[in-house]
């Protein structure tokens, strides 16, 4: 009997070991989940497995000839638009027969949202007296991973006014840990200008990780020089059952639905000022140190995207 087309999994990596054994453990709950489905899971670097033996070992253990790969980032930079797909290519390249529907990242989904909510509510609690006035009282910075792709940016901010709106918080504000303004400092610095006396810093991650830990230790390093202010910090998003059923939902829309990137602002189609020399721009995988075959790039020219 053919397999059904297997449910991909795709994750950027990361140097912080935990934060690479949540994704393999998040990968191996959703196969012991799905028993009838095949699922595999891999990273385009960084962290092993590298995409390449997650591809093959579906090919060689399940027969698997059918792909849906949903990448798992919560915003469309330029590992989803370009590297993702550029990587597909280059395995569907290399075993020939197979066959790669792409799906969308997670994005600012309303279940994501409740999660984030469920980390400040917890946050809050950690004294064990959080009342109904508490968010009327906090002002919450939204920390991303931040990129040089202003349409990822962008999509930070779009996730900072949801979770504000009718949610009771004095405000939402939102900074980035890398690659984009302002930085986690910088955040903090107008949250207080604009009156706030206790802040929830929430990190925008699905894992633990390198830059969740850089989060916390520059939101640390923040509150100990101002301790008139009460600071706090939220936990990442985590592999929750939320994050789960997302997922599950990003598959079957995959092979069932009519997909579209966000194209209407995308710095590889659109020339946005100061990013007018990226249109039309090929795109190249990233290549695992472990690829056999990483001198192999594949030309991605203005992300049409792998179908």
């Amino acid at each position: 009997m053919t397999p059904p087309p297997a449910l991909l999994l795709v994750g950027h990596g990361t140097r912080d070991e935990a934060g690479a054994e949540a994704f393999r453990s998040f990968v191996r709950e959703l196969d012991e989940r799905n028993p009838e489905l095949p699922v595999g899971g891999g990273f385009i670097e960084l962290s092993p497995p590298p995409l390449a033996d997650a591809v093959a070992e579906l090919i060689e253990s399940r027969g698997v000839r059918q792909f849906a790969a949903v990448p798992l980032v919560l915003v469309s930079a330029g590992h989803a638009k370009g590297d993702i797909p550029a990587a597909l290519a280059r395995e569907e390249k290399r075993h020939p027969g197979t066959a790669y529907a792409y799906g969308r990242p997670l994005g600012p989904h309303p279940a994501l949202l409740e999660v984030l909510e469920r980390r400040l509510d917890e946050a809050l609690g950690e004294d064990g007296h959080r009342s109904p006035s508490d968010r009327a009282t906090t002002t919450v910075l939204l920390v991303g991973r931040g990129s040089t792709d202003p349409d990822a940016n962008s999509e930070v901010f779009k996730v900072a006014r949801l979770l504000w709106e009718g949610r009771g918080y004095a405000g939402v504000e939102t900074a980035f840990v890398s690659l984009a303004a302002p930085d986690v400092p910088s955040g903090l610095d107008r949250c207080a200008r604009l009156g706030a006396r206790r802040i929830v810093v929430l990190p925008y991650f699905l894992f633990e990780g390198v830059l969740p830990e850089r989060v916390r230790q520059q939101t640390e390093g923040w509150a100990a020089a101002h301790p008139e202010i009460d600071v706090r910090s939220a936990d990442v998003i985590g592999p929750t059952q939320e994050l789960a059923d997302l997922v599950m939902e990003r598959y079957r829309e995959t092979l069932e639905g009519d997909l579209r990137m966000n194209c209407d602002s995308c710095v590889y189609r659109i020339a946005l000022p100061g990013f007018e020399d990226r249109v039309g721009l090929p795109q190249q995988p990233h290549h695992h140190p472990e690829d056999p075959a990483h001198s192999h790039g594949h030309h991605h020219g203005g992300h049409a995207h792998t179908r």
